[in-house]
């Protein structure tokens, strides 16, 4: 699970897909078949890349958690903190967890241990 600060607008959205498409070109839902695949919206960020990513945007919880699965298929883990998106590259969060063998990660820690994100 990653901590993270949640703002105050984290409480009332309940579809970040409609906000976060803002963003993208190119988008793709997932199909029935792929629901299982625990990634919500896919695209190429505007500005900021011409790959076409796979984004698990699901919310933080009220709990201060956003929970992840080595077995998606998602390649960037979105979140929405303090009016910015922060998306960070799940391999390469996959990696820092079995590295460092921790559950819960702190997401501004994680940011500066990362060398991949983009903070829009």
């Amino acid at each position: 699970m990653i901590q993270g600060l949640m703002s105050e607008s984290q409480n009332h959205l309940k579809n970040l897909n409609n906000i976060f498409k803002n963003y993208l070109e190119n988008i793709e839902y997932p199909s029935k078949e792929e629901k299982n695949e625990l990634w919500n919206i896919a695209g190429i960020i505007k500005n900021k890349s011409n790959q076409k990513f796979k984004f698990d945007t699901r919310p933080i919880r009220k709990e201060g958690f956003k929970i992840g699965s080595f077995n998606t298929k998602a390649d960037k883990m979105v979140f929405y903190l303090n009016k910015k998106w922060i998306i960070i590259d799940i391999e390469e969060l996959h990696s820092f967890i079995k590295k460092h063998k921790v559950k819960d990660i702190d997401l501004e820690e994680l940011i500066k241990k990362l060398d991949w994100n983009i903070v829009l």
